[in-house]
């Protein structure tokens, strides 16, 4: 994410949290630009073709985040990370809806390089949600850490911050977390 002047959006942020509606309106101008290259990101990981563009994942994202009852972000990255799920929830209701299941959905996912699970193939959105959903059950903070790192786009450092925990326990647990998504994935 670019580093846009944190002052005027942590403002926002917390006027919309204290309920004024109209704060997230001045916000998404502020971040529109980075919540698309977030969606672009997210796009990419998609099948070449995909009837969804990026300026309708952020549209959608920010219909959803309006509709919400309680907000609370503590920083910029809590708010990237919450519009980061956002995203791939709408992707993946997208898939599920599009079920052009033959045994992936029709939807591809490719991981790149520098959040890749350790084998870098395409797995299929669906089974990698499903795969995410059971991590975060079994240890939520290593479901965390996969959201913020690889749909959310932020650092170690970013992520240990969002999540108050040690840089080292990032790692270990992202380490940890590819390991047991690639195991889970490779059944599928």
């Amino acid at each position: 994410m670019s580093r846009l002047g944190s002052q005027p959006v942590s403002d926002l942020l917390g006027k919309w949290q204290a309920g004024d509606s109209d704060a997230l309106r001045a916000l998404m101008p502020l971040v529109y630009a980075d919540l698309r290259r977030l969606a672009r990101q997210h796009l990419r990981k998609e099948r070449p073709g995909h009837t969804l563009q990026s300026a309708a994942l952020v549209h959608e994202a920010y219909l959803r985040l309006t509709k919400r009852e309680k907000v609370h972000f503590e920083s910029r990255s809590d708010f990237f990370a919450v519009s980061a799920q956002l995203m791939r929830q709408i992707l993946v209701d997208y898939a599920r809806s599009h079920r052009a299941i033959k045994r992936n959905g029709g939807l591809r996912l490719e991981l790149d390089e520098a959040t890749a699970l350790p084998t870098a193939r395409d797995v299929g959105l669906i089974a990698l949600d499903d795969a995410l959903k059971e991590l975060s059950r079994l240890d939520p903070q290593q479901g965390q850490i996969v959201e913020l790192r690889f749909f959310g786009g932020l650092s170690i450092e970013e992520t240990s911050q969002v999540l108050r925990v040690s840089p080292a326990t990032v790692k270990r647990d992202w380490t940890t977390a590819r390991l047991w998504l690639n195991k889970q994935m490779s059944r599928v």
